[in-house]
């Protein structure tokens, strides 16, 4: 039986190196990029993903999820009529073109935010969130920390060039791979191929939307210091990958290079489902309590991405403890699964029981306490 684990306490996100059919990723002209496994987490191919880049209009992945989470806490609807403020009628760059003293809806700026990368949508939206640009940025790099972007700072909602304004490939992979996962209801607009407002349409500058079938978002950018920069994220069957390229040279090149990262995953790589959440992984013997046996199993679906042909050569490690005494808790750590690939570790868990098993009666327990004697 084949056991896997998707990163409760430990993920190991290192290119593969168990199988040396596979070749190295495509050589790119971008100044850092990452291709990420979107439900396994494994990163497939990267180079520079740790450098800190100005990610230009990538930043309204930021922008967008702050407002999503507001969305989802109730704190705001997609019916709220957001005042537009001369601040945000005047910021340069790209533009939903809403006009000053007006009201426009959260759903409208979200759709100008994301599909036209309106910097005006953007700033309306933060002053609406947190009063101004400036408060709103500081929420912004708080998320990036609760996310586990340590190598993000937000100076503002757009991605306009500022001092301390930076992320990485990495960081941005994380992102996103939250988006699409908390977010489906929202993220279908990242698909979106043009959108009008104010009589004025404006399509998608995601080029791999008309290319691909297969790609379903995300974000581009684009400023002097950044250079033309993509974030995709495309689904085969049931395999969804992320891909981040950061400092490329034109739209073209952005596109080529997102499209053959896209095109190596899916090639030469394969993600399985190997454990959902519920399943039990191993069955344990409990001692003093009112059953004998429990499943153990892990607190969230597990997947493992693995070179293509490889998954019959997956193996398992199960390290529990000797003695399992009741009472048990489904919170309690009950041991550690380890799913390994020609001796390179994959990935490590903690496992939990599936259910509590609470003490047995008073002849259980002298029963289990005399048989624990010739253990």
């Amino acid at each position: 039986m084949i056991i896997a684990v998707r990163a409760l306490i430990l993920l190991v996100l290192l290119p593969f190196t168990v199988n040396a059919q596979v070749p190295s990723a495509p050589e790119l002209g971008a100044r850092g990029y990452i291709l990420m496994d979107h439900n396994s987490g494994q990163v497939l191919a990267a180079q520079n993903e740790h450098e800190h880049l100005d990610p230009a209009s990538i930043t309204k992945l930021m922008t967008a999820y702050a407002a999503f989470r507001a969305l989802a806490e109730g704190q705001i609807s997609l019916d709220d009529e957001v005042p537009v403020s001369e601040n945000a009628w005047r910021t340069p760059g790209s533009r939903m073109f809403i006009e000053v003293n007006t009201r426009v809806s959260v759903e409208d700026l979200l759709q100008g935010m994301i599909v036209q990368s309106g910097n005006d949508a953007s700033v309306a939206m933060a002053e609406y969130l947190a009063g101004s640009e400036a408060t709103f940025a500081q929420l912004m790099t708080q998320y990036a920390k609760e996310l586990g972007m340590l190598n993000t700072q937000y100076r503002n909602a757009t991605g306009l060039p500022a001092e301390g304004h930076q992320t990485t490939a990495a960081d941005i992979a994380r992102l996103a791979s939250v988006i699409v996962a908390n977010y489906p209801e929202y993220y279908r607009w990242y698909s979106q191929r043009e959108f009008t407002y104010n009589g004025i349409t404006q399509k998608n500058r995601n080029a791999l939307l008309w290319r691909d079938p297969s790609v379903d978002g995300m974000k581009t950018g684009m400023t002097d210091a950044a250079g033309y920069c993509l974030v995709s994220s495309a689904q085969r069957e049931d395999m969804r990958l992320i891909a981040v390229v950061l400092g490329t040279k034109s739209p073209t090149a952005r596109a080529n290079d997102s499209q053959a990262l896209l095109n190596y995953g899916f090639r030469f790589y394969e993600t399985r489902l190997l454990y959902p959440v519920g399943d039990a992984v191993t069955q344990a013997r409990v001692w003093k309590g009112d059953q004998e046996t429990m499943g153990l199993g892990v607190q969230q679906d597990i997947y493992v991405t693995i070179p293509r042909g490889s998954y019959d050569r997956l193996e398992a490690q199960l390290d529990l403890p000797q003695q399992l005494v009741a009472p048990v808790e489904p919170t309690d750590q009950l041991g550690t699964l380890r799913v390994s690939l020609a001796d390179q570790t994959l990935m490590e868990a903690n496992l939990f029981a599936l259910n509590a098993v609470p003490e047995g009666t008073i002849w259980q327990r002298a029963r289990d306490s005399v048989l624990l004697w010739f253990e």
